[in-house]
């Protein structure tokens, strides 16, 4: 029994848990060296290899729906009375209203010479221009040649006016007179002459009026033959009669005409 050696004294709990403590702090340094250095896929534990992540394979990305293009509408420029607007630059002036006015004397000016009476007759530089073809022939048409006469146009044929009574007589003014060249008058036949027939209410006896005189007319057949009517005559006082100075009697046989 002397040979045989004593049992150790149990450790205690306080030991123990050194111990403990020792063995899990080798075992973290063992894990954390393992960890720093890389083991072939054949050497790793089959844990290890479970957990390593696999590549899932890539789904197809959905196509994207395309939004239908729409034009941008052009931007529109600010209008009078919108914001941003600006008044456009001013135009140099033309002097329009100097311009209106220079026309306006001249045609002034053009249309007073035009009207201006330009011989004895009174007749204006408008009545005179017109062209002789630009006119209309027709019956009452009054034309004048170079000279002095004045003729109506009646039935195609030419009526000399014989005296301003009967110019007037006719209702006739010299603004309805057209100058025309004498080429133009010889193209009309020559018809009756336009007579005015004066009488006094107290004298039987009928004058004729030519060239400012007047012409005795010695009888009825005298009248007629003459182409001469009633509606011819216009009567007027004896004393205006009177200041008329006689001309030659109708037929010029017919003697000296008698005294009122």
């Amino acid at each position: 029994m002397s040979g045989q050696t004593l049992p150790d004294k149990p450790p205690t709990s306080a030991q123990v848990l050194d111990l403990l403590l020792d063995a899990l702090l080798e075992r973290q340094a063992a894990r954390r060296k393992q960890a720093h250095q890389p083991v072939p896929d054949g050497e790793r534990p089959v844990s290890q290899l479970a957990r390593a992540p696999t590549a899932l394979p890539k789904r197809p990305a959905p196509p994207t729906q395309r939004r239908p293009f729409k034009p941008r509408a052009p931007r529109r420029k600010p209008g009078p009375g919108d914001e941003g607007w600006e008044p456009p630059p001013r135009l140099p002036s033309i002097n329009v209203d100097r311009v209106l006015l220079r026309f306006m004397l001249l045609i002034a000016v053009l249309v007073l010479v035009a009207n201006v009476p330009v011989n004895q007759y009174g007749i204006s530089l408008a009545r005179i221009m017109p062209d002789s073809a630009s006119l209309i022939v027709r019956d009452g048409l009054i034309l004048k040649g170079s000279g002095p006469e004045i003729y109506r146009v009646e039935d195609g044929r030419l009526r000399w006016i014989s005296s301003l009574d009967a110019f007037e007589h006719l209702g006739l003014k010299w603004g309805d007179v057209h100058v025309v060249e004498d080429q133009f008058l010889n193209r009309f036949e020559e018809g009756r002459p336009i007579h005015v027939l004066l009488k006094c209410p107290d004298s039987p006896h009928v004058y004729r009026l030519e060239n400012q005189e007047k012409r005795w007319i010695k009888d009825i057949d005298t009248f007629v033959a003459e182409g001469h009517v009633w509606d011819d005559v216009r009567f007027v006082g004896c004393d205006y009669l009177r200041q008329i100075p006689d001309g030659p009697s109708i037929p010029p046989d017919a003697g000296p005409p008698p005294q009122l």
